[in-house]
C-alpha cells in the first residue's frame, strides 16, 4: 500500500472537513460571539468530543484494528468472515455498554458539566441549568460516534479509508446548515441549536457509515453479548488505550474546566478557536498517518517483516516533519492576522481575535507533538501494548495540571495551551525513547539527514512572513472576499518560501517531487 496516496486521501478529506469546520467557527463566531453563550455550548461540545477520542475513535480503533487484521490475515483462518465475527461478537458488548453509559451521563449531567466547568465564573443557578440541558443535547453523539467508530475501524481495515475520513464532514454541514438556518438575536437560542445540531450529526453519520459496510459486503448482526475470550481481550486493550489516546483531549477538558472557573467570560472560547486552527494541521497530516500507519504495521509485524514495520515509521516520521513544521513557524508567527480573518467579525471583536492569537501561538509550539504522538504510538498498539502509553499519558496529564496551575493565573487564556503544549512533548519524548531503547524504532540515514534540514526551510519560511504579515493586516478586516485573499496569499508565499527552502538545502529533492506527481497521477490514469 502507497503509504503517502492513502494519507493524502485521508488528509484531502480531512482538510475539507476542517475547512467547512473553519466555516462553522467563523459563523459561530459571528452568530455568538465569545462570552457565555459561546462557553457554555462548548464546554457541552467537550464531553462528547473528550469520550469520543477517549472510548470511541481512539481506544477503541487502536485496540480493535489489530486484532481485526490478525483475525483476516492470520493464514490458517477464513480471513474476513473471521473479522466480521470477532466484529460481531465485539458489537454485542459495546451496543448495550454505550447505551448504559449514555443513560448514566444524562442523568449526572448536573456535576459532570460542574467538573467541566468549575460552576463557570459567577454565574446564575439558571445560567448553569442552562449549561447543563446543553450538555444533555449533546450527550447522544457519544453513542453514534462509538457505532461510527466500529463501523470505521473495519472499513479502514479493508484499505477503504475514503469513508470514514468523510464522515466528519457531515458534522460541519449538520452545524453549518443550524447557524444559517436557526440563528437568533439570542445567542443562548443559537447555542442551544447547535447542541441539538451535534447530535443530530451523529445519527447522520452512522447512517453514512452502515450503508458504507453495506456497499462493501459488510453487514454485521445483533448478537447476545457474550465475554469470550477475544472480547475480554479486547476490553483489556481498550481501558489502558483509553487515556494513552486522549492524552491531548484529556489535557484540553482540563484546560477549559480551569479557564471557565477561573478566568473571564469568552476565555474557554479563546482557547476552543486558537485549539480549532491548531487542530486544523493536526487533522490534515496526523489523523491521516495514524489511520494508515496503525493498519499497514500490524500487517507487516503479523507476518513478521520487522524490517518493513521499520521503514514505515521512517517514512511516516519524516512525512509528519515534512509537513508539520511549516505549519508550526507559521501559527506562531502569523496568529494574528489568521485569527482576524477567519473569526474578527459580528460578535467576535478584534480584541476576541487577538487574544485567539496568543492561545494560538501557545498551542502552535506543541504541533509536532501532537502529530508525532499519531505516529508513534502505532508502533506500540500494533504490538498490543497499549499499557506503556498510558504510563507516559498519564505522566503528560500530570505536567499538564501542575503546569496549568503554575500558569493560568499569569499567563490567563495563554497559560491552559502552553501547558498542554508542553506536557504533550513530555509525552512524545517518552514514547520516543521507548522504542528506541527497545529497538523497535531507529532513524535511518536519510531521516538523520532530513530532519535538521526541513528545520531550516521551516525557519527561513518564517523570517519572511514575519516581515511581510504586516502588509496584510488592513485586508483582514475586509470582505469575506478580501480576507481570503489575503489569507491565499499568506499561505502561498509561506509554501513558495518553505518548498524552494527544502529544495535548496536538499531537505526534499526534485526526485521526491517527481515520484509524488506520478503516485498522483498513476490513480487517475487507472
Amino acid at each position: 500500500m502507497n503509504l503517502l496516496k492513502a494519507t493524502g486521501t485521508i488528509g484531502g478529506l480531512t482538510l475539507a472537513s476542517r475547512v467547512l469546520g473553519l466555516v462553522r467557527d467563523s459563523l459561530f463566531a459571528r452568530y455568538v460571539g465569545a462570552g457565555f453563550a459561546s462557553d457554555a455550548f462548548l464546554v457541552a461540545f467537550r464531553l462528547p468530543n473528550m469520550f469520543r477520542a477517549l472510548f470511541a475513535e481512539g481506544a477503541f480503533a487502536s485496540a480493535f484494528i489489530p486484532m481485526f487484521n490478525r483475525k483476516v490475515g492470520n493464514p490458517e483462518g477464513k480471513g474476513l468472515p473471521d473479522g466480521l465475527d470477532f466484529a460481531e461478537r465485539a458489537l454485542a458488548v459495546l451496543l448495550p455498554t454505550l447505551v448504559l453509559m449514555t443513560a448514566l451521563l444524562e442523568v449526572f449531567a448536573w456535576p459532570v458539566t460542574f467538573v467541566l466547568s468549575g460552576q463557570f465564573n459567577g454565574v446564575s443557578a439558571d445560567q448553569f441549568a442552562f449549561a447543563v440541558a446543553l450538555s444533555r443535547m449533546t450527550i447522544p453523539y457519544l453513542m453514534l460516534i462509538s457505532l461510527v467508530s466500529l463501523c470505521g475501524g473495519i472499513l479502514n481495515s479493508l484499505h477503504k479509508f475514503w469513508v470514514n475520513a468523510a464522515a466528519p464532514i457531515l458534522l460541519n454541514l449538520t452545524l453549518i446548515a443550524a447557524l444559517l438556518l436557526f440563528h437568533s438575536a439570542d445567542p443562548m437560542i443559537t447555542a442551544r441549536n447547535q447542541a441539538i445540531g451535534v447530535s443530530v450529526s451523529g445519527a447522520l453519520q452512522l447512517a453514512w457509515l452502515v450503508w458504507a459496510c453495506r456497499r462493501a459486503g459488510v453487514s454485521l448482526r445483533l448478537r447476545m453479548p457474550r465475554l469470550d475470550a477475544d472480547v475480554k481481550r479486547l476490553m483489556a486493550l481498550i481501558w489502558p488505550a483509553a487515556a494513552g489516546a486522549g492524552a491531548v483531549q484529556i489535557n484540553l477538558v482540563i484546560s477549559t474546566a480551569l479557564a471557565a472557573s477561573l478566568l473571564a467570560h469568552g476565555s474557554v472560547t479563546y482557547i476552543y478557536m486558537a485549539d480549532r486552527l491548531n487542530q486544523l494541521p493536526l487533522g490534515l497530516i496526523g489523523i491521516g498517518l495514524g489511520t494508515v500507519l496503525l493498519p499497514t504495521i500490524s500487517r507487516q509485524l503479523g507476518g513478521g517483516d520487522e524490517a518493513g514495520a521499520m521503514e514505515t515509521q521512517n517514512r511516516g516520521l519524516e512525512l509528519a516533519l515534512l509537513l508539520t513544521l511549516p505549519a508550526t513557524v507559521a501559527l506562531v508567527l502569523c496568529g494574528e492576522p489568521i485569527a482576524a480573518a477567519l473569526f474578527g467579525y459580528g460578535r467576535f471583536t478584534p480584541e476576541d481575535a487577538h487574544f485567539t492569537a496568543q492561545a494560538l501561538a501557545a498551542f502552535s509550539i506543541g504541533l509536532p507533538s501532537y502529530i508525532l504522538v499519531k505516529v508513534l504510538t502505532p508502533g506500540y498498539y500494533a504490538r498490543q501494548d497499549t499499557v506503556t502509553p498510558v504510563r507516559y499519558a498519564t505522566i503528560s496529564m500530570v505536567v499538564n495540571l501542575v503546569l496549568n496551575l503554575a500558569l493560568i493565573l499569569p499567563l490567563q487564556h495563554v497559560g491552559p495551551p502552553l501547558a498542554t503544549a508542553i506536557a504533550s512533548t513530555v509525552n512524545v519524548a517518552m514514547l520516543y525513547r521507548t522504542l528506541v531503547a527497545r529497538g523497535q524504532f531507529t532513524t535511518d540515514a536519510r531521516l538523520r539527514r532530513r530532519v535538521p534540514r526541513l528545520a531550516l526551510a521551516a525557519l527561513a519560511m518564517g523570517v519572511v512572513l514575519w516581515a511581510g504579515q504586516g502588509l496584510l493586516m488592513p485586508y483582514v478586516h475586509g470582505t469575506w472576499l478580501v480576507r481570503f485573499l489575503a489569507l491565499a496569499v499568506l499561505v502561498s508565499a509561506g509554501g513558495l518560501v518553505y518548498g524552494l527552502s527544502a529544495i535548496i538545502l536538499g531537505a526534499f529533492s526534485k526526485a521526491d517531487l517527481q515520484l509524488l506527481l506520478r503516485r498522483k497521477r498513476g490513480p487517475a490514469q487507472t
